[in-house]
């Protein structure tokens, strides 16, 4: 469901990457676009130091664009998600499962928020994963706060 009229008037029930974060890439992003001009006689090196220019703006970009990534409708009736084609609302209806997956990453297991929706009238889920980045904190700390809000649906065996 899309409804950009409906915002969510509780910051503290809304997650999304860091400003200081994207302030952080996008400085990042022009100090290499400003070394990849001044390395006039490498131009391999010019290049791959404007590619890594490039993506830092991209990163900088899109998490711009998707502010909040994540929150709770007003009177806990659901969650809104900000991706690249705009919000998306979900009914607590439409949460089929909510948990915390710990996946391995550089040595060690970080934990990531799995959001399961399933909209009316289609067969399957659509998943969603969130880390420490798209939330701008403990992904199970967002958990907690879903769960105190009724946004977390029982545990069902799955088939």
């Amino acid at each position: 469901m899309h409804n950009p009229e409906n915002p969510v008037h509780n910051p503290e029930l809304a997650w999304s990457t860091p400003t200081g974060a994207l302030i952080a890439t996008g400085v990042g992003g022009v100090a290499m676009l400003l070394a990849a001009a001044a390395v006039a006689s490498d131009p391999a090196g010019r290049v791959l130091i404007g590619l890594g220019a490039l993506g830092l703006l991209v990163i900088t970009a899109l998490g711009l664009r998707q502010r909040p990534r994540l929150a709770v409708l007003d009177g806990a009736k659901g969650i809104a998600v900000q991706r690249l084609t705009g919000r998306h609302e979900y009914p607590a209806s439409e949460l089929s499962r909510v948990r915390i997956v710990r996946y391995p990453r550089l040595g060690r297991r970080v934990p990531m928020l799995e959001i399961d929706v399933r909209p009316p009238g289609v067969d399957d889920d659509k998943l969603m994963i969130f880390g420490r980045w798209d939330l701008g904190t403990d992904p199970t700390d967002v958990f907690e706060a879903l769960a105190g809000r009724g946004l977390v649906p029982p545990e069902r065996p799955r088939p």
